[in-house]
């Protein structure tokens, strides 16, 4: 039996080796983006999903004061980020949207309180959120402190500042 000379087909062997390896670097570029664009839907549907929890339970608790013209009905956070000298890194979505929900659950109690206790209110809110420590919001622990409380409208509103602690390496 005789073998055909493999010098014939090197041609084509190199350019079915590079047409092999396209394949390869082109799956992979094709992967590493539907990753990312599944990444940023992921985070997307994760805040909405906040927002529309956050949306319920204001619909139940302005439901649940209509009648009362006195009480605060509910509650908005604004959160602000450290300044760039403080902090190196600002807030993902993620960290930033779980950190406004556990901060309304900290801030849940004034719900139902009366307007004309705002000053002591006040007073409870800053020891409540006084250079308070979330530790593991993904992974990142991350400081709130208190800047301004407004009352309008029976919506109380209050502007936080979050700073993330950078821990020192530990050796």
């Amino acid at each position: 039996m005789r073998l055909p000379l493999f010098e014939k087909y090197w041609r084509m062997t190199g350019m079915i080796g590079v047409f092999v390896a396209g394949m390869m670097v082109g799956a992979a570029v094709l992967n590493s983006l539907s990753v990312a664009k599944f990444e940023a839907i992921y985070n997307t549907n994760s805040s909405l999903r906040e927002k529309i929890e956050q949306y319920e339970k204001d619909l139940h608790s302005l439901n649940q004061y209509k009648s009362q013209h006195t009480v605060i009905k509910s509650i908005q956070i604004r959160l602000e980020e450290g300044t760039a000298a403080q902090e190196r890194a600002p807030l993902d979505k993620s960290s930033e949207t779980i950190l406004l929900k556990l901060l309304k659950e900290d801030l849940s109690i004034f719900i139902g309180r009366s307007i004309y206790d705002i000053d002591s209110d006040a007073k409870l809110a800053r020891l409540l959120l006084e250079r308070k420590t979330y530790i593991d919001i993904n992974g990142k622990d991350y400081s709130a402190e208190l800047k301004t409380v407004l009352l309008a409208e029976n919506v109380l509103q209050i502007w936080v500042q979050a700073k993330r602690i950078i821990k020192p390496p530990s050796t």
